[in-house]
Order: C-alpha cells, then structure tokens, then sequence
C-alpha cells in the first residue's frame, strides 16, 4: 500500500485486524511476538468462544452432578470443588490470558499474592472465631454471675 493519503484505501477483512493482545503466545521479555502467525479477530474470537463453552459446560456439570444423584452423597462436595477449581482455570486461561510466558510472571506473581491474602482472611476469621467460641462464657454462668 502507499502512503499517499489521497489515495482511497482497501477495506481490510475482519482477520487482517492486528488486535495486539497476541494471546497464548509465548515470548521473551523486551523481544517483539513473532509475525509469522499474528493474532486476527477470528483467532481471539475463537479463543473466547472455546472459553465460553467450557464454562458453560463445567457450569451444567455442576448443576447435573448435583440435580441427578450421579456422585455418591459424601463426594458431591469434593466435585462441586474440582468443577469450581476447573472453571477457574478456564477464566485464568481463556479470559484473563494468564500463559507460562516470561511476560507473565507479574500477572502470576499478583494472583499468587492475591490467592494468599484471601486465604488469610478466610482462614484468620475461621481460626479466631473458632477460638472466641472456646474462650466465651457459658449462657447459665453468665446468667448466675448477674444474679438471674
């Protein structure tokens, strides 16, 4: 093409559009991703879709699973956890683009972190209320230390 702006330009295809997220794509740091294959829309839309379906799957599993009696009664909430795990996986992958790529080292390092400072707070809170229920005094003391 020229780079004569009065001339009219070609309409380009939607698979021609340089989107730049070049999703799953690994590379190394400071170095520019490979032109041989660069992402197009149809690439990155199909991404999501295959994401999209396998939520939608894990998600109708989970409610099947649990609706249809196929998992023995004491296993249902160990497979509501695999199929919650999976399909945080499928976000992580598909959708927040999170990839074994050097590039991606921060992004697994803040979800790390994350994943840590909530398990904090969940099993802090767990752990002291746990132990506010030991040190509590007994509801007859209480009422005898008021005189009732």
């Amino acid at each position: 093409m020229s780079s004569d702006p009065r001339e009219p330009q070609q309409p380009r295809q939607f698979e021609e559009f340089d989107l730049g997220s070049h999703v799953g794509e690994d590379h190394v740091v400071g170095e520019a991703p490979s032109e041989l294959h660069p992402p197009t829309l149809r690439s990155e839309l199909r991404g999501y879709l295959i994401g999209l379906a396998l939520a939608v799957v894990l998600t109708a599993a989970s409610f099947w699973s649990l609706d249809e009696h196929v998992i023995y009664g004491p296993g249902i909430v160990m497979a509501l956890i695999v199929f919650g795990i999976a399909q945080v996986g499928v976000h992580l992958v598909y959708f927040l683009h999170l990839t074994t790529s050097p590039d991606n080292t921060n992004n697994a390092l803040a979800l790390a972190f994350g994943v840590l400072f909530v398990c904090f707070v969940f099993f802090g809170s767990i752990w002291v209320m746990y132990h506010m229920n030991q040190n509590m005094i007994p509801a007859k003391a209480l009422l005898e230390m008021r005189g009732g």
